[in-house]
């Protein structure tokens, strides 16, 4: 019996190194060898210690984008770490806010919370911009569970960390999750932040969920960027009645994503069109400014209605006025404006924010793969025009999402080879270890 064993063992090593063999010709073409390819699936960061990307070192327009390859691999320094070779990222519109500078004090003592103390603490640059990411594990903390080395993820990069436009990041266990295996890299990284925005502003503020928002109306100003086409589907899903503003051209999308109802924003009579309407339960609004007064008025009186705003003052304050000024500054304005509503109509208002939250992405993997929720991309750039891609997304009117192709065609087929081979030559090794049956 012993024999057979060993027979069956050669084969599959032999099976194996054929596969090694007739693959030489996809691993030269990815520009990569065997051996390099096989130890970053194990763990790059002890196999190179930079890696190209693009950072800023400066706050500023485009021009202060760079490209580097000599920025230093991220490690896995805490046993819940995570690190992730990426093959997609996207861009967020608070990515080109980021880069003018957008945000800088708050994220700053994030980053750093000794900087409180001055600007001696510590320094965000290079920063690398970036805040969804798919692609594959490459290595984990010691105590990790969820996922491991060769797993296909994705995940929303929060702002005071660094991005996804580089070859690796490295995230918590909490913040990433399984990849829908029905769609690319470069659809499912157009998912991620915006999913966790989302699922913030409407759970955690807006009260709804799958089990509460049958026939409940929901308003989405600006419904046609990435947070409005995500949550049209999400709460399409959930039964709600959505209805979306968004410019005429928009309309074909946002129906064709499941909206009941599609108000022209720039309409001579948008504003009467939205108050012939039965009021809405939920507002979620993406717009801000002017927007705000009106959304206010649409709510159900004393029903318990929900007022959501993904334009808050915080970070602009802080910016503007100093970290103790503008925080006191913006939580008196959100006071302020939280007790007028409640006194007047007996409608709440509350702040939206992104929140990480791997379980959520979970779940709307499932929605993914049910078919329930569409990634919307606007337009793809390859890595080497990240620049192009701002000045995309810059333009505007935006219909879904930009994504980075951080790993082109070949180096995939390349790193999917080498994880098959790793798990054949795992699987190898526990056969060879398995002690022989006794008969």
């Amino acid at each position: 019996m012993g024999s057979v064993r060993a027979m069956a063992s050669t084969r599959l090593l032999c099976s194996f190194n054929n596969r090694v063999a007739d693959s030489t010709k996809t691993l030269a073409r990815a520009g990569w060898s065997l051996s390099c390819r096989r130890n970053v699936s194990s763990s790059p960061s002890r196999l190179q210690s930079c890696m190209p990307g693009w950072v800023i070192d400066q706050y500023g327009t485009n021009g202060v984008l760079t490209y580097t390859e000599d920025i230093p691999v991220p490690t896995v320094n805490s046993p819940s770490d995570v690190m992730i070779k990426v093959y997609a990222a996207s861009l967020n519109p608070l990515d080109i806010a980021m880069r003018g500078g957008y945000g800088a004090t708050l994220l700053k003592l994030k980053r750093h919370p000794m900087s409180v103390l001055g600007s001696d603490y510590g320094s965000e640059f290079p920063l690398i911009l970036g805040r969804d990411v798919s692609g594959v594990v490459v290595d984990c903390g010691s105590e990790v569970t969820h996922v491991a080395p060769g797993d296909e993820v994705w995940a929303a990069v929060p702002p005071w960390k660094q991005g996804s436009l580089a070859e690796f990041v490295t995230l918590t266990e909490y913040e990433v999750s399984h990849k829908p295996k029905s769609v690319s890299h470069a659809e499912a990284a157009s998912i991620p932040y915006v999913a966790n925005t989302a699922l913030s502003a409407l759970v955690n503020a807006g009260g709804l969920c799958r089990d509460s928002s049958s026939n409940k109306r929901v308003l989405i100003t600006g419904g046609s960027g990435g947070v409005g086409t995500f949550s049209i589907q999400l709460l399409k899903a959930w039964g709600a009645h959505v209805t979306v503003t968004c410019s005429q051209n928009a309309e074909g999308l946002v129906r064709g994503l499941g909206a009941d109802e599609v108000v022209d924003y720039t309409a001579e009579d948008a504003s009467e069109q939205l108050e012939m309407m039965e009021k809405f339960d939920v507002v979620l609004d993406n717009v801000g400014g002017e927007t705000e007064q009106l959304a206010l008025g649409l709510l159900k009186p004393w029903s318990g209605a929900k007022y959501v705003t993904l334009v808050t003052p915080l970070l602009p304050n802080t910016d503007s006025m100093g970290l103790l000024n503008g925080m006191c500054q913006a939580g008196s304005s959100l006071q302020s404006k939280a007790i007028q509503n409640i006194i007047s109509g007996g409608v709440f208002y509350r702040w939206g924010f992104y929140a990480p939250d791997g379980p959520a992405l979970d779940d709307v993997s499932r929605l993914v793969d049910a078919g329930k929720i569409l990634p919307v991309v606007e337009a793809q750039f390859p890595f080497t025009q990240v620049p192009q891609a701002f000045q995309k997304l810059e333009q505007g009117h935006a219909r879904g999402k930009t994504v980075v192709r951080v790993t082109e065609e070949d180096d995939q087929r390349s790193e999917d080879f080498v994880r098959e081979s790793y798990t054949d030559t795992a699987e190898f090794e526990q056969e060879r270890r398995e002690p022989a049956k006794q008969y």
